[in-house]
């Protein structure tokens, strides 16, 4: 794939720095709607009044995604589709206060750059384009989806895509780490495995089993599960709960244990691996169940693919060095389903996670430009053929 055409870029990147103030505004009103995930309903009304104001009136699904769409050159019908993707859903509680406030080049508050300012970049590529004089090839769909954080399992956006099978290529969009072409879908499954057991008085009915103790022992031995580094997979507890008092033999004991992988073979093999584990620690008492929360699938777009190429061409042609990385975001689904998908940032910026999260403005105009620039170049790839399927 050649780069973008400069004069695509230098009108595309003209529009983009004009359109920043309406970004970090949206970007502000955005984050001060909460958006726990699983409850994302008011980010959701929200983001729809605004792309109804944009001129795009979307479609809102039974979880609340919200998708529009900007008419392409080969608009509807069978003719593929460019999904631009930022997820509504933050890790904060609904009674997370939200103070978003501007100071300087710096937009600071709860999810503003995780994932506001995404969904407000997103919001503003048909002004972009329309301002650059740039019609879309294909369609471009405009999403704001849900349940991409945490125990979400990527239900927004394996439901749009569901709903969308004419989508052609995908760019999840995150607000921080510009320059950051996430091409390496990392898999992951969560479980929750429960101990049960007879309970009773830690004095009085001292050597009955412990439904804690049992459960640590099993930790221990899911720690010594021998991992490999190449293709990097993990396997992490992360949360230990139960018992009832200090006095008390724990009658019911659980954890949550999160593995992951690039490779979808390697995360099986070491689900199997636990799964074994498990079943033989059910003795002297005590049971063990797992429920499964949550399964990530694994993909990759390889370095030389026209998806990866395109990224880069298009960050290289606004001066921007590509990182390469491997991460667990929308662009998952799109990857294990053979769709050509990488996830990009858009700014840089800190404490991601954290209530003091903040980004930085100034890098915007670039970020913004490099999806509106993906957007045709992509489209241009679905149109002519050379972007497909794999």
């Amino acid at each position: 794939m050649k780069p973008p055409a400069a004069e695509r870029v230098a009108a595309v990147s003209a529009a983009a720095a004009a359109a920043v103030p309406t970004v970090v505004e949206w970007t502000r009103r955005i984050a001060e709607v909460a958006a726990p995930t699983g409850d994302e309903g008011e980010r959701s009304a929200f983001v729809r009044s605004l792309f109804a104001e944009a001129g795009l009136p979307p479609t809102v699904d039974d979880l609340g995604d919200v998708v529009a769409t900007l008419p392409g050159r080969a608009h509807g019908g069978d003719a593929p589709a460019v999904l631009l993707a930022a997820h509504l859903d933050t890790v904060f509680a609904r009674e997370t206060p939200l103070p978003i406030a501007v100071n300087g080049t710096k937009l600071h508050g709860p999810g503003v750059g995780d994932n506001s300012v995404g969904i407000a970049a997103v919001l503003a590529i048909p002004s972009v384009l329309r301002a650059a004089g740039e019609a879309p090839p294909v369609d471009v769909l405009l999403t704001g989806n849900v349940g991409e954080e945490g125990l979400g399992n990527l239900r927004g956006i394996r439901a749009v895509m569901d709903a969308h099978p004419r989508i052609g290529a995908v760019v999840a969009v995150e607000g921080h780490n510009l320059g950051r072409v996430t091409h390496v879908a990392v898999g992951s499954k969560r479980l929750r495995i429960t101990a049960t057991g007879p309970g009773g008085h830690s004095w009085g009915d001292f050597g009955r089993p412990s439904a804690l103790h049992a459960l640590a022992k099993l930790i221990a031995e899911l720690d010594g599960i021998t991992l490999p580094w190449s293709p990097k997979t993990t396997l992490n507890v992360g949360m230990v709960e139960g018992g009832i008092s200090v006095n008390s033999i724990a009658p019911t004991a659980s954890c949550l244990v999160d593995l992951r992988s690039v490779e979808a073979a390697s995360l099986a093999r070491l689900a199997e691996k636990v799964d074994r584990v498990v079943a033989g620690s059910g003795r002297d008492g005590v049971s063990f169940a797992t429920e499964i929360l949550g399964e990530r699938p694994a993909g990759e777009a390889p370095l030389d693919s026209t998806v990866v190429r395109v990224a880069t061409g298009v960050l290289g042609a606004l001066g921007v060095e590509t990182a390469f990385d491997a991460s667990s975001t929308d662009a998952n689904v799109a990857l294990a389903r053979g769709v050509p998908a990488v996830c990009i940032g858009l700014t840089s910026g800190g404490n991601v996670h954290r209530e003091d999260e903040y980004i930085d403005t100034e890098p915007l105009a670039t970020g913004l430009a490099q999806l509106a620039l993906l957007a045709l170049e992509l489209g241009d790839g679905l149109a002519d053929g050379t972007l497909r399927r794999s």
